[in-house]
């Protein structure tokens, strides 16, 4: 970190950044799920003449960098599209890693696709020693009809910019899995180009790439998105939990605590728990690397409406 780096949070908390559009198709709807790792006989969400094909609802999280065409694009300029962040002196952009992820539905996904106003918003700047968090609000929008779809929050952790004496944040709600074995368990066995694969739905940060910059950066090799390992683990709680009916998909949120390097076997462990709310229901769920016996998501929680909403046939 620069000597002296310093952040002025009361600039940087509730700036709304510039609107941004993207765009997406049922092609990357398929490619989406691939990528996350759907098996093939889970057709509704990789063939799109099947009766019940829909986009997965952790679909829209991809968008959060992808561009409004099918190219490729750099990771650094998606990141700081919108402007800069009034108050946060500049930082290494490499030094970046998710640090936790949350996506509410207002409404289902067009299964048709289309455009979408995206709008940034940041909520949070907080020093926690080794490093600073970002947290921001992601709300996107319908470019023509102008419907609300979804909002997703995200905390990223920029390793090394710690120390400054800014405000540690608020304490984080903790999902802890309930004292019983869980309810079902999915196996996830990534394959070596499995982070290229997902690059390609809109992430092409080099860490998940490159061979030469990951170990500059503390990694031994390139890791695994975590938002692949948090697709899967959403297919996992829609298809055990909500009939595989993508409308029933109401909300997921969890944090990334250790990376998942391509290759390994990711388990995704989920128990059913009661809901405050008697209108949905709720799974607490973690994912593990089975090879080395650890937690690469915790605190996982999702919730899904207790019966396909009539928004369903949108």
């Amino acid at each position: 970190m620069p000597q002296g780096y310093k952040v002025d949070v009361e600039k940087a908390v509730g700036h709304q950044f510039e609107p941004v559009y993207v765009s997406c198709n049922r092609r990357d709807f398929l490619l989406y799920a691939l990528s996350v790792g759907v098996p093939d006989d889970d057709l509704r969400w990789l063939y799109e003449l099947d009766a019940n094909f829909a986009p997965l609802p952790t679909y829209p999280l991809s968008l959060l960098l992808k561009g409004d065409d099918g190219d490729v694009n750099s990771f650094v300029e998606r990141w700081q599209i919108g402007g800069s962040l009034p108050g946060v002196p500049h930082y290494d952009p490499n030094k970046i890693v998710h640090g936790e992820q949350s996506l509410k539905v207002i409404r289902p996904f067009p299964i048709e696709g289309g455009r979408f106003k995206s709008v940034r918003t940041c909520t949070g700047v907080y020093d926690k020693g080794s490093g600073m968090v970002i947290e921001s609000v992601v709300d996107l929008y319908g470019d023509t009809d102008g419907l609300h779809y979804c909002s997703m929050g995200t905390k990223m952790f920029v390793r090394g910019y710690g120390g400054w004496n800014g405000p540690k944040g608020p304490k984080a709600v903790q999902y802890l899995p309930p004292k019983r074995a869980p309810d079902v368990i999915e196996h996830f066995h990534t394959a070596r180009n499995q982070a290229l694969l997902y690059r390609l739905s809109g992430d092409f940060n080099p860490l998940h790439a490159d061979p030469e910059l990951a170990p500059r950066v503390g990694f031994p090799r390139p890791i695994l998105h975590g938002l692949c390992s948090y697709g899967r683990c959403g297919h996992a709680i829609v298809k055990h939990f909500g009939d595989n009916d993508y409308a029933r998909f109401r909300s997921i949120e969890a944090r990334f605590a250790l990376p998942v390097f391509p290759g390994e076997t990711v388990e995704v462990l989920m128990w059913k728990v009661d809901s405050p709310d008697p209108t949905f229901d709720a799974v607490i769920f973690a994912a593990r690397v089975k090879e080395r016996d650890a937690i690469v998501l915790s605190h996982g929680y999702a919730t899904l409406h207790k019966k396909s909403p009539t928004s369903s046939k949108l």
